[in-house]
C-alpha cells in the first residue's frame, strides 16, 4: 500500500509540472482579455459569402443574365386580353424586362407617341399608324406585321333587335354603336358594310341606311363591346376576338366573300432608351411561340 501511495504522489506532482508549463505557454503568447478570439471562434459560425438561396446558391436558378430593363408598350384596346398571357410568358423568357402595357385607341396612341410619350413598343390594330411614325422619323427601323385578325358583327345575348344576319344592321331603327372615325376598327367596317352591300340581294341603300343607324361613336373596339354587353345598342362591328372574349355578346356570322382582315404591325419607338431589348420583344411577338399564344385567343398568323 505504502508503494501504491508513493506511485500516486509522483503521478500527482507530473501533472502539476504539465499544468505549470501549459499556463506558461498561454502567457507567452499574450495576455487574456476574457472574451474568445476571433481567429479560434470565426471558423465555426463564420458567415458564407453567397446568402442560401441566391442564384449562386443554387444550382436550379440561373443568375440574371443583365440589369432590370422597364419598357413601355403601347397597345391597340383589342390586344388587351392577348397581351396579359404574352406579357407572363416574356417574364418568364426575359425575367429581366418589365413590360408595363398602356391600351386604347390606335389612332390615340400614335398621337400620344408623335407628342413624346414615352414609349418603347408601339403595337397598333393596323398598320397605317405605325407606317405614319416611321414616315416621321420617329421609329428605330421599319414596322413589322404581327398577326391578323377578322371582323364579325355582335348583339346583345338577348338580341332585343331580333337581328338574323348583316343585311338587318340596315333595317329602320335597330341602334348600331360605332367607334371614332379615326380608330381603325372604324376603317375596316367600313370596308365590311361596302363588301356587304356589294353582295347580291343586299338591301338596296345597305351602307347609307347603315350609317343613318349608328347612334354612338366610342373611343376604341373595347368601349363598343361594353355598350352592346350592356344592352345601349342592338348591334356593332368588331374585331373577332372581342366577340370571343365576350360571354354577353351573341356573335352574327359574316359571309366568307365579304370577310374583312384586319392586318396588325408594330413598331420600336425610335427614343426609347432600350432599343434592344424593345427589338427583341417585337421580334418575339413573330416567334412560333408568341404566335400560338395569338392563336388561342382568335388571332391568326400573318397570311394564314
Amino acid at each position: 500500500m505504502r508503494g501504491g501511495a508513493r506511485l500516486t504522489r509522483t503521478g500527482f506532482a507530473a501533472t502539476l509540472v504539465v499544468a505549470f508549463v501549459v499556463v506558461a505557454l498561454v502567457a507567452a503568447c499574450g495576455p487574456s482579455t476574457g472574451a474568445p478570439s476571433a481567429s479560434i471562434v470565426a471558423p465555426a459560425e463564420a458567415t458564407p459569402s453567397t446568402p442560401p438561396g441566391s442564384p449562386a446558391a443554387t444550382s436550379e436558378t440561373p443568375a440574371p443574365s443583365r440589369a432590370s430593363v422597364e419598357l413601355t408598350v403601347y397597345a391597340a384596346a383589342s390586344l388587351r386580353d392577348v397581351l396579359d398571357t404574352l406579357k407572363a410568358r416574356y417574364g418568364e423568357i426575359a425575367p429581366w424586362v418589365t413590360l408595363t402595357v398602356s391600351t386604347g385607341a390606335s389612332s390615340a396612341l400614335r398621337t400620344q407617341i408623335e407628342q413624346g410619350a414615352p414609349a418603347d413598343v408601339f403595337l397598333s390594330a393596323d398598320t397605317t399608324n405605325p407606317a405614319a411614325l416611321v414616315t416621321a422619323g420617329l421609329t428605330a427601323g421599319e414596322a413589322k406585321h404581327i398577326v391578323d385578325n377578322r371582323l364579325t358583327i355582335i348583339v346583345p345575348s338577348s338580341n332585343p333587335a331580333g337581328i338574323e344576319g348583316p343585311g338587318d344592321l340596315a333595317s329602320a331603327g335597330v341602334k348600331i354603336v360605332a367607334a371614332a372615325d379615326a380608330v381603325p376598327i372604324t376603317k375596316y367596317a367600313e370596308e365590311l358594310v361596302a363588301n356587304l352591300a356589294a353582295k347580291p340581294g343586299a338591301p338596296p341603300n345597305f351602307a347609307a341606311d347603315y350609317a343613318a343607324n349608328v347612334v354612338s361613336r366610342e373611343d376604341d373596339v373595347k368601349a363598343v363591346v361594353a355598350k352592346i354587353e350592356l344592352g345601349e345598342g342592338d348591334a356593332a362591328i368588331v374585331y373577332a376576338t372581342d366577340a370571343a372574349a365576350s360571354d354577353a355578346v351573341t356573335e352574327i356570322a359574316v359571309p366568307s366573300d365579304a370577310e374583312v382582315i384586319a392586318q396588325y404591325a408594330g413598331a420600336v419607338v425610335g427614343r426609347s432608351a432600350h432599343l434592344d431589348d424593345a427589338r427583341a420583344f417585337l421580334d418575339w411577338l413573330n416567334s412560333p411561340e408568341a404566335q400560338e399564344i395569338f392563336g388561342s385567343f382568335g388571332f391568326r398568323s400573318p397570311g394564314s
